[in-house]
């Protein structure tokens, strides 16, 4: 709890008029309160007793000044801290997402899609509730009880004793349970994480669950994970639950003794009728603010919970790290130079040799899951090489700032991503968008021919994961983006392998005319994409078996043979 509070309470120096707005509303309730139960005592005594007249007409204006006052406190109170809630959420929310951001990409690869958007949404909220209602709850009711103890004790000592008595013997049972709903809180927490990636895996391969008939089977998977959430939920209520009937049988224990030694006074003279009832009442509205005080320190055990899933999160740092170079100058050449790259303990990559220039076509071929992906990954540092160097014009890749090195390099693969955007800002994405550069970046890869043919052309609102376009089309837009940021390294993992024949045959002579500028890497299955690359890498287990042109290979290399006769190149 402490741990929490020093972290979110550097926040609040933004928002000092907020806050002494704020507090002003919370005094207001809490004094009003203190004030409705003193006001009980010459009510009873001057009016019902004393028969004073005049206090007949002083206490209805009291009464309505109180509860105006009241009401205007729990107005200030709720919506400056509630504006302080928000903006503090938004600013940690914003913070997790830009840091999230800049993870290692193999990061992405071990993490469920649905947990990080359930530690940036759900975890979030949960915080959200604490540092602006429940924190202005505690101080409301604190100050609450501040003056309400005040009354009592002003009211009688003794009495106030019997009534307060009980409060030390709550705190050992009351912790008990704190500790247990932080426990349970973290476990529904992580179940609620497991609930969302099981949304976003069925939502995202909704197409594969239509072709198999497996809505059923996808059903059940998610029924039973609701079920252990709903459950985590339960014993959460449950435990959250037994403050109230705690404080309750501990409450009527004290409230039993005060009557007892109370009642006694009253009729010994004492105490008077209208000062007792003012104790009485004091004591009743007393044990509200306690017994939410109470909740409340449960309750925020479920925000400290959401905090430690949240800042295991900002505990992860990039392996990856940016240099200071900036590119410049034309990429003339690139070397991998006895570079290996392992992943935890597999090995994807043994002592890769190769170089590319400036003007060339470097195809890459080999079956599935032989290296080609992971020596592609390596250019833009997606991993660094766990051996070796990777060399552009003569400097070590590592020495160049992320930012940079990325600008200057396109990648195109076989999973299209489309943006839910016009094709235009698709096709800008991450440049300053030109209309002109769009429509010849869409002619370079086929694509203008339907994408004129749309209502509104260039500006045609795409939808989630474009799917608006054809699987094609999709891919010509993407190949059409990485032409548009005219690239020094030019990457196509399987571009083509969604286009027709004729299609694939334009956007292979657009590869051919736009390399000559650039350093390109081709990987494909499909002899005419391959066919007129100025050298070809055969791939094999991590290893590059020969480099050579596609006559050359297949003259001597048999692995490469056999690609082609399989028609697997």
């Amino acid at each position: 709890m402490r741990k929490f509070l020093k972290q979110y309470t550097p926040f609040y120096k933004n928002y000092i008029l907020e806050i002494i707005l704020g507090f002003i509303g919370i005094l207001l309730v809490a004094g009003a309160t203190a004030g409705t139960a003193y006001a009980i005592q010459p009510l009873l005594d001057d009016i019902f007793i004393n028969k004073d007249e005049e206090m007949l007409y002083i206490m209805p204006v009291i009464i309505i000044l109180l509860y105006f006052a009241k009401g205007l406190g729990t107005y200030l109170q709720a919506y400056f801290v509630s504006y302080i809630g928000q903006d503090i959420t938004r600013i940690v929310r914003d913070g997790l997402f830009g840091h999230i951001l800049k993870l290692d990409y193999i990061f992405f690869q071990k993490i469920h899609t649905g947990e990080l958007v359930s530690r940036i949404i759900n975890d979030i909220n949960r915080i959200q509730r604490a540092v602006s209602n429940s924190f202005a709850e505690l101080i409301r009711e604190s100050l609450t009880i501040v003056a309400l103890v005040g009354l009592v004790i002003y009211r009688s000592p003794e009495l106030a004793f019997y009534g307060l008595v009980v409060l030390p013997l709550a705190f050992y049972p009351l912790s008990l349970l704190a500790k247990k709903m932080k426990k349970l809180s973290f476990k529904s927490q992580e179940s609620n994480s497991d609930i969302t990636s099981s949304l976003t895996e069925s939502f995202n391969n909704i197409e594969i669950i239509k072709a198999n008939s497996t809505e059923n089977l996808e059903k059940k998977k998610f029924t039973i994970l609701n079920m252990i959430f709903f459950k985590y939920n339960m014993k959460a209520v449950k435990t959250n639950e037994l403050t109230s009937p705690l404080m309750e049988i501990l409450g009527s224990l004290a409230f039993a003794t005060v009557v007892v030694v109370g009642g006694m006074k009253v009729i010994n003279g004492e105490l008077t009728t209208g000062e007792f009832s003012s104790f009485i009442a004091a004591l009743f509205m007393l044990y509200t603010p306690i017994k939410r005080l109470s909740k409340l320190y449960n309750s925020m055990q479920d925000a400290i919970a959401a905090n430690d899933r949240i800042m295991d999160m900002f505990k992860i740092k990039p392996n990856v790290v940016s240099g200071a170079l900036t590119i410049e100058e034309e990429i003339s050449n690139i070397k991998f130079s006895n570079v290996g790259l392992f992943y935890d303990d597999f090995e994807a990559l043994k002592n890769i040799n190769l170089d590319a220039k400036k003007g060339e076509i470097v195809a890459l071929v080999g079956d599935s899951g032989g290296g080609k992906s992971s020596f592609i990954n390596l250019l833009p540092r997606f991993y660094d090489a766990s051996s070796g160097e990777i060399l552009l014009n003569n400097i070590n890749i590592n020495q160049f700032d992320l930012k940079s090195l990325r600008d200057s390099i396109s990648i195109v693969t076989q999973r299209v991503y489309i943006f839910n955007d016009t094709i235009a800002s698709n096709v800008a994405y991450g440049q300053e968008l030109d209309e002109v550069k769009v429509i010849e970046a869409l002619k370079q890869a086929h694509a203008y021919e339907f994408v004129s043919k749309m209502r509104k052309g260039i500006h045609t609102l795409l939808d989630e994961a474009g799917t608006n376009l054809s699987g094609g089309q999709r891919q010509r837009v993407a190949i059409a983006r990485a032409l548009y940021k005219n690239p020094k390294i030019l990457i196509l993992d399987e571009a083509t392998s969604a286009l027709d024949n004729k299609s694939e045959e334009i956007v292979s002579q657009v590869i051919q005319e736009v390399s000559k500028e650039r350093v390109t890497f081709v990987i494909a299955h499909r002899l005419s994409t391959i066919k007129n690359a100025t050298k070809i890498a055969v791939f094999k287990s991590g290893k590059i078996l020969d480099i050579g042109t596609y006559d050359e290979l297949l003259n001597r290399c048999e692995e490469f043979k056999r690609l082609h006769n399989s028609a697997n190149i």
